[in-house]
């Protein structure tokens, strides 16, 4: 914004009546060259104001620069002229695009009735003020997070398009271009063209990177500017300018000024680059160096790989040289060898626990056949049932007439009781000797 600073003057401006002659009537005007004397006598009774704005207007003429300056925020300007005898005091690297303070006076040409200001003094003020402010924007940024690594996001390895944001034919789109080419030569570019400086930097910058940030095709994107005092590098740290590089979604390489220069931008892109050749050397891979990792890469695959194959072969011999894979006929030898001894000795126990069983089985048919009903039956004793199979056991149980079925050792016959007898001691009715076994129940 213009500010001014009045300097104390001699008196207050004549009332605007005095501008105008008084003898000046419609039938006595006054002359063209008496009103401009009049007009210059009113201004010049103005005193000398510093004034801020840009140089828009840098014309050399005869040692002499006339010149306009323009207002920082509005489209304002004045005309100014410096003579040659002031212009040997003011700093030697006044142009168009500076951004200073002048003291000027307000002065009338009569001859020419053409109204502008003289200098006699001008500076690049305010730098130290502007870095002031920009130190305090810049830790208003940090502690809003703009500058953390966290949010920073990674390059891809080899973008299939590079944006470019620089100014048309500038040296350091030629560097981005040549380097990058010679790195890679299939590189290819989107670039779009805006000011480096002045007013239309800021604009034209972020006009420029929203249309690349919403190409699909674009995957990294660099801001480039070959280097340049502070105060001509005072838009990459515009406010607005860093505030649209934090919300692109694509990543942003900063390759503005030289390895010295430290511009906002520099702080909130993705990476920072020293120079425009250096950014090209960052964003694309150079074919030769890959070409070379991958012949390295392969060379350690084929040592690695060989080492393990060559192990691998001397476990397999060292393994193939045991005994048991040597000649694994022989541990089926043993093997067979002891499977026959054992399969001897379960014969052998077998055969002996048959015969012991055996005989324990004979031993147990004689005793079962001593006390079998048959052997007494052998003996020539007979069996009487009734005819509910109750087995006589008194000759009561016979009566007369009773019928009784007689089992001996060679089948059974039915008889008829005669009924009780009396014992004689002979016969086959007498009695059994004392020892021999009783019919069953």
């Amino acid at each position: 914004m213009t500010t001014f600073q009045a300097e104390p003057v001699a008196g207050e401006p004549p009332p605007a009546d005095s501008v105008r002659p008084k003898d000046s009537t419609p039938q006595a005007p006054t002359s063209v060259s008496r009103l401009n004397e009049t007009i210059r006598g009113f201004i010049s009774t103005w005193g000398s104001v510093w004034v801020e704005g840009e140089i828009t207007a840098w014309n050399l003429r005869g040692g002499n620069v006339f010149g306009r300056l323009k207002d920082l925020v509005t489209d304002a300007t004045i005309s100014f002229r410096i003579w040659s005898s002031t212009r040997e005091r003011l700093p030697a690297d006044l142009k168009v695009g500076d951004h200073v303070i002048a003291a000027v006076k307000a002065d009338y040409f009569v001859k020419s009735g053409d109204f502008g200001f003289g200098v006699s003094s001008m500076r690049h003020v305010g730098l130290g003020d502007q870095l002031e402010r920009l130190e305090r924007l810049r830790v208003q940024l940090r502690a809003e997070g703009l500058f953390d690594p966290s949010r920073k996001k990674p390059l891809p390895f080899l973008p299939q398009v590079i944006g470019l944001i620089t100014g048309e034919n500038s040296d350091a789109e030629k560097d981005v271009h040549r380097n990058a080419e010679l790195r890679w030569p299939q590189v290819r570019f989107r670039t779009k063209y805006a000011a480096v400086q002045g007013d239309r930097c800021v604009p034209e910058t972020i006009a420029a990177l929203k249309a690349l940030d919403a190409a699909p095709e674009v995957d990294v994107i660099v801001i480039a500017r070959g280097g340049g005092d502070p105060q001509t590098l005072l838009g990459f740290s515009d406010e607005r300018l860093v505030r649209a590089v934090a919300a692109a979604s694509t990543p942003i390489v900063s390759a503005i000024g030289h390895e010295n220069d430290r511009p906002l931008l520099d702080d909130v892109a993705d990476l920072r680059a020293s120079t425009p050749t250096d950014a090209a050397k960052r964003v694309v891979p150079d074919v030769a160096e890959q070409r070379a990792l991958v012949a390295q890469l392969r060379s350690r695959l084929t040592s690695r790989l060989t080492h393990r194959i060559t192990h691998d072969i001397a476990q397999l011999e060292q393994l193939r040289s045991r005994p048991a894979l040597r000649s694994p006929e022989s541990m089926i030898d043993s093997r067979a060898q002891d499977i026959e001894l054992l399969a001897s000795r379960g014969r052998d126990r077998v055969d002996r626990a048959l015969e012991t069983q055996s005989r324990r089985t004979a031993e147990l048919r004689a005793t079962l056949r001593a006390l079998s009903p048959a052997s007494t039956l052998a003996r020539g004793y007979a069996i009487a049932h009734l005819a509910d199979g109750t087995i006589v056991r008194d000759a009561a149980q016979a009566p007369a007439s009773t019928a009784v079925l007689v089992t001996v050792e060679r089948g059974s016959f039915a008889v008829r009781s005669e009924g009780e007898i009396a014992e004689s001691g002979v016969g086959p009715a007498a009695a059994p000797p004392a020892g021999d076994a009783q019919p069953p129940n």
